[in-house]
């Protein structure tokens, strides 16, 4: 994937990103006989893919669904999603035979590296007769069809162009805000953008509430502004990450808690009580410690709970442990921003565009797919479902 001397100076199609939905949108585009050219300004392809589920790609998520998708049009994602869907990638993935494992909760995994996802969506590049090219930024020039690009010093004209650039996210693998600004330069609506399934910030005082609890995981429903997620928080250095953390942030705003509830599916006013009676010279500690991590119970009871035996315990002091536990409230003071966020939440307003084909409705011969899109997955294979749909569609009509 080296930078070659020359370059085409016509081609049907040119896409501007080597991801997962510019590869997807290249291969379907090469099947069907488009000549077609892939231009990335970064070293190597697919880089998100390789880094993604701890090097083992969350390549897809057997229940992805619309209702798994935020966006200001919730219903723009569906066509791409019901014409491409989990089991059209899953089967891809058989024909080259990548041994994959489902972890929970319909999540999808390669056993052995992402790197074989990689290699399937180059090999089919390379059986669609697509051409990739790295370390190749790119300039728009003109708008048609045909447009006029250019790559370094050369011109390359295209009836086709799209854009899957991507997000801001991570931006130390090369990620840019390319795609938005260039919807902008177009007069079309991008809607807000913020780091999202990103880990939580705590300061001051809520910070050092937490000290000591580094490295510690407790099974969660956790909530903001939105849906209620049931998956694990993991205590930080910096604040709250873990699963449920990721999920909540993609709803969270500034300003706004989050609530956790630390004994999910446990009625604990009526276990405390039932202690009360059974063990009633049991330490509150003692009992507590046996449904969650010792350091944790250990930490709220030097801040919060009075631990005395259970004998002692009255009502009132089990309804304000049940609050301090089930409705736990945390404020964080921000997220870790795009450093470390997995995606970008917003981007081209969808309304902008064809739901059928990904086209930018005023400006013909233009698609935009994958996260550059107002469409946001949640945590667990549905971003990357996304970027295989969005490519496909688009892969279709170019």
């Amino acid at each position: 994937m080296s930078q070659q001397v020359s370059l085409p100076a016509q081609v049907d199609v040119l896409i501007i990103g080597a991801g997962a939905a510019g590869l997807m949108c290249a291969i379907t585009a090469g099947q069907r006989g488009r000549q077609v050219l892939v231009l990335d300004h970064a070293n190597k392809v697919g880089k998100k893919i390789l880094m993604s589920g701890g090097g083992r790609c969350n390549f897809t998520n057997i229940y992805s669904e619309p209702e798994n998708f935020l966006s200001a049009n919730p219903h723009f994602c569906k066509s791409a999603l019901s014409r491409y869907t989990p089991w059209d990638f899953i089967a891809l993935v058989e024909k080259h035979g990548i041994p994959y494992h489902e972890k929970k909760l319909g999540q999808l995994f390669c056993d052995r590296s992402s790197k074989d996802i990689v290699g399937l969506l180059l090999s089919e590049c390379r059986a669609a007769g697509v051409e990739v090219r790295t370390h190749t930024p790119v300039e728009i020039e003109q708008l048609g069809p045909p447009h006029l690009l250019r790559a370094g010093e050369q011109p390359i004209r295209c009836e086709s162009l799209v854009i899957a650039t991507g997000g801001y996210s991570i931006p130390r693998m090369g990620a840019t805000g390319f795609g938005f600004d260039f919807a902008r330069s177009l007069g079309m609506k991008v809607q807000p953008t913020c780091a999202a399934l990103v880990p939580f910030v705590l300061e001051g005082r809520k910070l050092k509430q937490i000290e000591g609890l580094a490295g510690v995981a407790v099974d969660t429903v956790s909530q903001s502004d939105g849906p209620a997620f049931r998956e694990n928080i993991l205590f930080t250095h910096r604040g709250l990450s873990g699963p449920a953390m990721l999920q909540v942030s993609s709803y969270w705003q500034p300003g706004q808690s989050v609530r956790v509830d630390l004994l999910p599916e446990l009625d604990l006013a009526e276990h405390l009580r039932m202690l009360r009676q059974q063990r009633p010279r049991t330490q509150l500690r003692t009992a507590l410690a046996e449904l969650l991590p010792k350091s944790l119970v250990q930490r709220w009871c030097e801040l919060w709970l009075e631990d005395r035996v259970l004998a002692e315990l009255s009502d009132q002091a089990i309804a304000s442990c049940v609050q301090l536990l089930k409705q736990w409230q945390v404020w964080p003071a921000d997220t870790e921003g795009y450093r470390t966020a997995e995606v970008t939440l917003g981007g081209v307003d969808a309304s902008a565009l064809s739901s059928r084909t990904m086209e930018a409705r005023a400006h013909a011969g233009v698609y935009f797919i994958g996260e550059v899109v107002d469409v946001t997955g949640h945590l667990g294979g549905h971003n990357f479902q996304w970027a295989w749909a969005s490519g496909h569609a688009a892969g279709r009509a170019v």
